[in-house]
């Protein structure tokens, strides 16, 4: 018998599985986006789709920084105003996941409580 082949994980899976690594992080779906929390509170707003991958993050450190890519945004809906930035990878991108996912720890420790905080660090 022959074993079944898993199917690759995507950008999208595995920044999805990273962000739900962190201390009380857990998945909603409002407006039909991935959303994932601590708490309640959103750390992380991802989808993707046949326009590609896109990720919103809170960057309180590194916003100014992450906004010189050419993938980057500040997020709409008046977010951007508050430190959150937007990425966006068109289909067969690859994204640079190292940079995602500090964005992510920082997005996650700027939500979260200080003490799930303090056992990531950032």
């Amino acid at each position: 018998m022959a074993a079944k082949r898993k199917k690759p994980q995507t950008a999208l899976d595995r920044l999805r599985g990273f962000a739900l690594g962190f201390p009380e992080s857990h998945e909603d779906h409002p407006w039909g986006h991935v959303a994932i929390k601590v708490r309640g509170r959103a750390f992380i707003f991802m989808g993707g789709d046949a326009e590609g991958l896109s990720l919103s993050v809170k960057l309180p450190h590194s916003r100014e920084f992450a906004l010189e890519y050419p993938f980057t945004s500040p997020t709409g809906y008046g977010l951007g105003k508050s430190g959150w930035v937007t990425a966006r990878f068109a289909p067969g991108k690859k994204p640079p996941m190292d940079v995602l996912q500090a964005w992510i720890r920082e997005s996650y420790c700027a939500i979260a409580p200080k003490k799930l905080a303090a056992l990531v660090g950032n």
